[in-house]
């Protein structure tokens, strides 16, 4: 069997496994549509004298694709590798021709499609719901690279959560701590200009500031940042996190 038969069949394999799961994909799908009512509401309040919120719709719509792309992966990958420690999965893995990398592959690929469908649906009911509007479909379309390769990023760093967690619910707790400072400190929600000067140099070090500043240079007319600088880093950081989350799959329990 060659590599790709064996990412194929895992992959095929862990499709029908998130569809068997039925409370999972009603959220993966519904969870869109909370982040749309929620923060759509608060950016139609439009503050006044700046402040959280206060920009324009389309600025957050990069915001809005940036919650999904992070909090998902994260813990869906995380509390895979979790599940299969505690079910000695490895185990068995470890007595095929799968590798870890190739198992990770087959993951990654899996939230590619599933969030790259979410994340459409989203910028879909942004537009219906908040009037955002963004330019011609095939430009627009060029957020889904953007949004790939964030999955990517968050899978990898998932597969490390996973493995350092004792447990599902361990899991759990460390994606939540790690995925909301990173969410609000990304130029996702908080435009640079709110943070204090000497912070704003961090906000390079986190990937999803590249993923939101690329969308939003797709999505946002008035938008400062350039697409292909961000794809490129996105692209890098994508390659890097999942080299680190294909070493941190366990061989063995």
């Amino acid at each position: 069997m060659t590599r790709v038969s064996r990412v194929r069949a895992e992959f095929t394999a862990s499709w029908h496994a998130f569809l068997r799961r039925r409370t999972a994909v009603f959220f993966t799908f519904f969870f869109p549509a909370i982040i749309v009512v929620i923060f759509g509401a608060l950016v139609g309040t439009q503050p006044t004298g700046g402040g959280l919120f206060s920009e324009p719709d389309g600025y957050y719509l990069a915001g809005y694709l940036a919650v999904v792309v992070l909090f998902t992966p994260l813990s869906r990958v995380g509390s895979t590798v979790a599940r299969y420690r505690a079910g000695s999965r490895f185990e068995k893995l470890a007595t095929t021709p799968l590798e870890r990398w190739e198992w990770l592959l087959a993951q990654s690929l899996v939230n590619v499609v599933v969030i790259g469908a979410a994340a459409t649906l989203l910028l879909v009911l942004t537009v219906l719901v908040t009037g955002t509007t963004v330019p011609p479909a095939p430009v627009t379309l060029l957020f889904l690279p953007f949004v790939a390769f964030g999955v990517v990023v968050f899978c990898g760093l998932g597969a490390v959560i996973g493995r350092l967690a004792g447990s599902q619910d361990g899991v759990i707790a460390a994606s939540n701590a790690v995925a909301l400072p990173v969410l609000f400190l990304s130029e996702t929600f908080v435009t640079p200009d709110l943070l204090p000067t000497w912070f704003r140099p961090a906000l390079a070090l986190s990937p999803l500031t590249y993923v939101a500043r690329g969308i939003r240079a797709v999505t946002y007319a008035e938008a400062t940042t350039a697409v292909v600088p961000n794809l490129a880093a996105a692209a890098v950081l994508a390659i890097a996190f999942f080299a680190l989350g294909a070493a941190a799959v366990p061989r063995t329990d």
